[in-house]
């Protein structure tokens, strides 16, 4: 690439970037937009409810959770309706707390109404609720009498526990039971539907149980399932909503399969035809997932996307699932509801293949083993040593590079043999000079490299051991909770992008804000850079690979201008101890000694391998066959 063209790269970046300022909205704009955002978001949801109120089919309503009113006395009480004497009520929420979070119930729909952790504020210091009542919907949806009954428009009876917290290994149940109507309009005691809540004391767990006694000849006869309709609109918890909407999915785990997800980057709706262990509405730190005791045997699951909501809006996630309903005098189906952080020791211990929410690089297994084995195991001493997570992050780097220290070396030997045959290879490019002759160069180029027993691969080979590394490090540090809201240095939270300048305008493929550990990041590679290309002679026979080795920093710094500060940090110091070990193993290696070396290889008689003597056996006879078909042509 000339001079013109980078010239011309350079001016097309600042168009760009002069465009993207005089296009880009104001701060009042921008204010102003969010804003109306809110009002059309609020008013939205109140239209919601008003149609939810209004779209009533067959069934009467009942009043709404916000105002905790009886059903209206001018609305008609349908005799017929299987729970008709629970259509109506007061909206009362009860409150139960463990030591990592408070749980509250609602008797309308018998349902949680809302989890609120311990010891996890969003990046704004607000309270974190996870399954809040008001973005969340949870209900039963079945047919009796010729009517489509849903158990979030009805009213349970509580049965609440004496303690209202529970802690350690204790633990407390909370019954919530929907009576069937007797032929008087009143309730049935012999005919309902329970849920049972059982609380512990130190978990992120519920048990769930839901009982369905005398109910047999109520239910449709020709339904063998009970639809569990599970949505939630997940808000934003995170500084950073781009990475967060990034790392939001909707995740299932077939029963005897790996768990999977929908696509991250698009709406989607599939049909699960098959049974299923649990499904999860899964974000960036902190996941929902509802358990089955055996299995689901079948699930509608669907997401939406909102990608450039200003309200804070993540996405919207569904489930519709089967529950088998035999139509016995009484059933019981038990389930699991999780909500809390995406921490692998957590999740590890269900047994259930959760830990697959943690995206640690489980399609390779060499990513995986590395985060798994070596990355959290050391990271979760360190940490229990009460140690400042920047420091964590530089002993963990100090210790991959000793690890990796044996690779480094034998990459830099192998990088100053290359060096000092040079100017012998000089030589035999001057002997074939011209084009049709680079075939021959390249055939005496490899007889020189083998002759003095030089491996032009041997360089990449410690790369490729070094690249698994690289890229687990890439997934660990954007997944780990540890470091959310953690500060170090000028970074208040270690999860998230560190950001020494907001910008007023947005800058394509950069971002609004200045991450100052993503510029040391680019510089450190710049220079390690201009170092590897001095000792590398093959990248300086070829200015196109030079100019796009340090075209590569500067992509990536706008490509993590956005990513974990933890990442950023983590690039820079292991560039920063790579010039160290560089400097170290320099002073090891002599270029006359490695010089002299490989004059004493060249002295030896080469070795040919079995497969090399096949390869020159197969071209002598293939070039008989052709000087005997020559001979025959001439006669």
């Amino acid at each position: 690439m000339d001079k013109k063209s980078i010239i011309g790269l350079i001016l097309i970046f600042l168009v760009m970037m002069g465009y993207a300022y005089w296009t880009s909205p104001s701060l009042e704009e921008r204010q102003a937009a969010q804003e109306a955002a809110r009002q059309a978001a609020s008013t939205t949801t109140e239209a919601t409810a008003s149609d939810t109120q209004t779209d009533a089919g067959a069934e009467p309503l009942p009043a709404t959770a916000e105002t905790g009113q009886a059903a209206a006395s001018g609305a008609a009480v349908d005799p017929n309706h299987p729970f008709s004497s629970a259509v109506s009520g007061e909206t009362t929420d009860y409150t139960i707390e463990n030591d990592v979070f408070n749980v509250s119930f609602r008797n309308l729909g018998g349902r949680i109404a809302g989890i609120r952790l311990k010891d996890y504020k969003t990046y704004d210091q607000r309270t974190l609720t996870l399954f809040d009542a008001a973005a969340s919907d949870f209900y039963l949806s079945f047919f009796a009498n010729n009517r489509h009954v849903r158990t979030d428009r009805l009213y349970f009876q509580c049965l609440m526990p004496a303690v209202t917290r529970v802690s350690g290994s204790d633990s407390t149940q909370v019954r919530m039971r929907l009576y069937a109507r007797t032929p008087e309009s009143t309730p049935d005691s012999a005919r309902y539907m329970e849920w049972v809540y059982t609380i512990y004391g130190d978990a992120y767990h519920i048990g769930m149980r839901l009982n369905i006694i005398g109910m047999q000849d109520l239910i449709a006869v020709n339904s063998p399932f009970i639809d569990l309709v599970w949505q939630q609109r997940l808000q934003q918890f995170e500084k950073a909503l781009n990475m967060e909407q990034m790392n939001t999915a909707l995740f299932y785990k077939p029963l005897n399969d790996h768990a999977e997800q929908l696509k991250q980057n698009r709406d989607q709706t599939k049909d699960l035809t098959f049974p299923l262990r649990w499904i999860a509405f899964k974000q960036q730190f902190f996941s929902v997932c509802l358990t089955a005791g055996d299995d689901f045997s079948s699930a509608r699951v669907q997401q939406k996307a909102y990608p450039e909501n200003p309200y804070g809006y993540l996405k919207d996630m569904q489930a519709e699932i089967g529950l088998e309903y035999e139509h016995e005098t009484a059933e019981h189906i038990d389930l699991t509801l999780f909500a809390g952080p995406n921490k692998y020791k957590i999740l590890r211990e269900y047994g259930t293949d959760m830990e697959r929410l943690i995206p640690l690089g489980w399609g390779f297994f060499l990513l995986q083993w590395v985060n798994r084995f070596a990355v959290i195991p050391v990271f979760d001493f360190l940490e229990s040593k009460g140690l400042n997570y920047g420091l964590i992050i530089l002993i963990l780097t100090i210790l991959l590079k000793i690890i990796l220290s044996p690779v480094t070396y034998k990459s830099y030997l192998s990088s100053a043999k290359m060096r000092v045959i040079q100017p012998e290879v000089e030589i035999i490019n001057k002997r074939y000079p011209k084009q049709e002759q680079a075939m021959d160069k390249q055939r005496a180029v490899m007889a020189l490299y083998k002759k003095a027993g030089v491996s032009p691969m041997a360089g990449c080979i410690p790369i490729l051991f070094q690249f698994p590394i690289l890229i687990a490090m890439f997934r660990f540090f954007p997944a780990s909770i540890e470091l959310r809201q953690q500060p170090f240095l000028w970074a208040d939270d270690l999860s998230s992008y560190d950001s020494v300048l907001n910008l007023p305008f947005n800058i394509p493929f950069y971002g609004d804000h200045v991450s100052l550990f993503a510029l040391l990041m680019a510089v450190t590679n710049l220079l390690y850079t201009r170092m590897t290309m001095k000792q590398n002679v093959s990248s300086n026979s070829m200015p196109g690979m030079k100019f796009m080795m340090y075209a590569m920093p500067v992509m990536f710094l706008g490509l993590l201008n956005s990513y974990s500060a933890a990442l950023n940090y983590y690039y820079c110091i292991s560039t920063l101890f790579t010039f160290l070990q560089m400097w170290m193993i320099r002073s090891f290696i002599n270029d006359d000694k490695v010089l002299a070396r490989l004059q004493e290889n060249k002295k030896k008689p080469v070795k040919k391998s079995k497969f090399q003597e096949r390869l020159e056996k197969m071209a002598k006879q293939q070039q008989e066959i052709m000087r005997q078909q020559q001979q025959q042509k001439r006669r």
